[in-house]
C-alpha cells in the first residue's frame, strides 16, 4: 500500500463531495449532511486548509495507491488538536495504518503534548480508543451535538521501550543544551 498525505486543496473536489455525501460515511458523521454541494465543499476545504496557517496543523487528504481514500488528521477544536479520520468504505481496512502515521507525525515532527478524539454520545462502544491509550476527558458540545472527548498524551502513544529511551536521553542532557 502506497499511502500519501496531501493537502485537501491538492485533490479533486468532486472526490471530497462524493465522500462527504456517501450514505455509509454519513452514518458515522453526526455533523455531516447529505447536501454537501460544490459551493459548501469549496468553503469547507478553504476553512480546513486555513488551519495549517493558523495553527501549524490541519486535515490532510489521504491517497492510497493513487486513489483518494478520505480525509482527516488533526483539526483545531477549542484549543486542542482533534483527530478525525473519514474514509471511503472501500478503504475502511486502511484506517489503522493511517491512524499510526497521524499519531507518529503528531508526537514527533509536530511535537504535540496531547491530541483528542470526539465520539458522539450515541456511540456506546469506546473500548477501541481506550485500548489505543486515549483517556476519557469530559464531554463537549459541537454545533448542538454532544460528544465524549478522549485524550491521548504523547507519552502514552509510544511503545514503552521508545519512551524509556527518550527519557534516558533527555535526562542525560545538560540543561544549557536543551532546545526551547
Amino acid at each position: 500500500m502506497n499511502l500519501e498525505f496531501k493537502r485537501l486543496t491538492e485533490v479533486d473536489l468532486q472526490n471530497i463531495i462524493a465522500l462527504n455525501n456517501h450514505p455509509e460515511v454519513l452514518r458515522q458523521m453526526p455533523l455531516g449532511s447529505p447536501n454537501f454541494d460544490e459551493a459548501k465543499a469549496k468553503e469547507w476545504v478553504c476553512q480546513k486548509d486555513a488551519q495549517w496557517e493558523q495553527h501549524g496543523y490541519g486535515p490532510w487528504a489521504f491517497v492510497i495507491d493513487e486513489q483518494f481514500a478520505g480525509w482527516g488528521g488533526l483539526q483545531h477544536e477549542d484549543g486542542d488538536a482533534d483527530l478525525a479520520l473519514v474514509l471511503h468504505p472501500r478503504f475502511w481496512g486502511c484506517g489503522k495504518a493511517i491512524y499510526q502515521e497521524i499519531i507518529k507525525r503528531a508526537f514527533t515532527s509536530m511535537q504535540m503534548d496531547s491530541i483528542t478524539i470526539l465520539l458522539p454520545t450515541t456511540r456506546s462502544k469506546t473500548k477501541g480508543v481506550i485500548r489505543l491509550g486515549f483517556e476519557p476527558d469530559g464531554e463537549v458540545d459541537v454545533e448542538g451535538i454532544r460528544f465524549r472527548r478522549f485524550r491521548l498524551h504523547a507519552e502514552k502513544s509510544r511503545p514503552k521501550a521508545a519512551l524509556r529511551s527518550a527519557l534516558t536521553t533527555s535526562a542525560s542532557r545538560q540543561p544549557e543544551h536543551r532546545q526551547q
